[in-house]
């Protein structure tokens, strides 16, 4: 962002940065208690729904809070879950773990497998006829802080940074939107959230946060293979031991399934590629008939916050709050977090609201932290109760971890607790191990038909950045990358990314270089939480770039 510009302000009782599902909920919510309350919603993408990536199956109780009446006015949840099944899976073969087995939350009846872009794009309009102003193309790129060290804006619209981050011959300095508070809906690792979070030092006294990667492509299968309303969780194969992760295979409409894998970034091997590991899983034969003669029509990727209950940071600030995915407030055993994000926005609308009522601004909101963390807060019985689920996991593998972790959820169902809360411990960072440790993986090629290389895939998520603006993936120290990252950890990024951004030229000579193909970048944020030395930061491009999601 360009330093000493003059900007035009504009004021609001409430701004929100991000239009998933918290930021939406918490703008309908505000307009709900008061009409005539100034509501002003940014969003990068652009469109509302462009950069929208989830599963999802999504758990209606945020819905049936906000709009009750949601069926009648038209919501895009068409499609009821029908059949839950459950895999374990090995190199060979698979085994079912059946239902009865399950803890009563895994169980998905009432659920519906959903375009979470749909949805949002649905929220948009129903608070836009509220009296919402909506911004889409507009990335929030800088907050705003006043002389008492509260947040009382930010920066958006900032356009034509050239190469070195000074104004180019196109420049445009964007607004200042001003709030009397402010809601941060960025989702996971958030590069304002992010800023905030250490300001206000609010992982302060909490684990430190968690995160998975998580990778979709959105098939036409043929009509034989499609079951609407199936939803499908694998485990294991082929993830190693030590690393966490598995699969979703959702038959949403139209004969397209949603076929996604996740993996957990506190993985040790440094030569585990997150994006092969998802090509190598189609191939098993339990995923394989379902693909085969069908076509992937689009590919996406997203960190998922995983630290539960116990990495919630502070949730709120002088002047705001955090709020849905920008907190962490996904069940990861359950892959779900969009419930909660609706909770939370409307919390913090009604906390927002009732301080705007007495004349209040710029102050904490202590009534948010209360509705999301008290004992009669859905949010925390939901989050709660699948505390040690990842810990467990993490620590233990898939076979002990994942069993004692059923275990617990089981004694958290029964007796309403279990008698610990284990902790996370190191970053997703700090668990990357040295190469030396490890031995490289090879991975089959693709095969252009059921696998693909990461470029292809790409050009379906599309994505596209201007190529002459200042690049928003930002090395601390440009030595690292070739100095420490690759010899010690065999440079990691070009494994990492789901998007093939980051590469090493001449990486076995005195002139290796690292390059950042910053167009390729889809926003996951993977760069920015797994790198080994935390030399990579993720900051927003232009309002508009980034990845076009058609109905992910």
């Amino acid at each position: 962002m360009a330093s000493d510009v003059e900007r035009e302000a504009m004021e609001y009782d409430v701004v929100i940065v991000g239009g998933g599902p918290a930021g939406l909920s918490a703008a309908i919510r505000l307009k709900q208690i008061d009409e005539n309350l100034s509501v002003c919603l940014v969003e990068k993408g652009s469109e509302v729904g462009a950069h929208i990536l989830s599963g999802a199956v999504i758990d209606p109780i945020g819905l049936n809070r906000l709009l009750p009446d949601w069926r009648a006015a038209g919501a895009p949840l068409r499609t009821e879950v029908t059949e839950d099944q459950f895999y374990v899976l090995g190199q060979d073969g698979e085994i079912r773990v059946p239902n009865l087995l399950m803890p009563p939350l895994m169980n998905n009846h009432g659920n519906y497998i959903v375009s979470l872009g749909e949805v949002c794009r649905w929220l948009a309009e129903q608070a836009e006829g509220l009296g919402v102003e909506i911004y889409p193309g507009m990335a929030a790129s800088a907050p705003i802080f006043g002389e008492g060290g509260e947040l009382v804006g930010v920066v958006a619209g900032e356009f034509g940074l050239a190469h070195d981050g000074t104004p180019g011959p196109d420049y445009q300095p964007g607004m200042e939107l001003r709030g009397k508070y402010v809601l941060i809906a960025e989702g996971a690792r958030g590069s304002l959230a992010k800023i905030l979070i250490a300001r206000y030092r609010l992982q302060e006294g909490r684990e430190p946060q968690k995160f998975g990667l998580g990778m979709k492509e959105l098939w036409e299968v043929k009509p034989e293979n499609f079951h609407q309303g199936r939803v499908t969780h694998t485990m294991g194969w082929p993830l190693p031991r030590r690393t966490g992760g598995g699969s979703f295979c959702y038959h949403f409409e139209k004969n397209q399934v949603y076929v996604g894998f996740v993996v957990h970034l506190n993985y040790p091997n440094p030569y585990l590629s997150p994006y092969e590991e998802f090509q190598r899983f189609k191939r098993h034969e339990l995923i394989r008939p379902l693909l085969e003669g069908g076509k992937r029509v689009a590919y996406g990727a997203r960190a998922i916050t995983e630290g539960g209950w116990q990495s919630l940071p502070k949730l709120v600030f002088p002047g705001g709050a955090l709020i849905g995915c920008a907190a962490g407030m996904v069940n990861v055993p359950r892959i779900k977090g969009s419930h909660n994000a609706m909770l939370s926005g409307a919390y913090a609308a009604e906390a927002a609201a009732a301080a705007l009522a007495e004349g209040r601004a710029g102050d904490e909101l202590g009534s948010y932290v209360e509705a999301v963390q008290g004992k009669g807060s859905p949010i925390r019985k939901d989050l709660y109760r699948v505390r040690n689920v990842k810990p467990l996991w993490s620590k233990l593998g898939l076979t002990l971890g994942v069993g004692l972790g059923g275990a617990d959820m089981w004694l958290n169902q029964i007796f309403g607790t279990s008698p610990f809360t284990l902790k996370h411990g190191k970053t997703d960072a700090e668990a990357t191990e040295p190469a030396a440790k490890h031995k490289p993986i090879a991975y089959p090629k693709p095969d252009g038909k059921l696998t693909f290389d990461r470029l292809t895939n790409v050009s379906f998520s599309f994505t596209n950045h201007a190529e002459e603006q200042r690049p928003h993936l930002l090395l601390r120290d440009p030595s690292i990358p070739i100095k420490v990252n690759l010899p010690i950890y065999a440079e990691p990024a070009q494994r990492y990314c789901p998007a093939a951004v980051y590469e090493v030229v001449g990486a076995d000579g005195p002139d290796a270089r690292f390059v950042i193909n910053f167009q390729n970048c889809v926003h996951c944020k993977t760069c920015d939480i797994k790198d080994p030395s935390q030399n990579i930061d993720w900051t927003t491009p232009q309002g508009g770039e980034g990845p076009n999601y058609p109905n992910m």
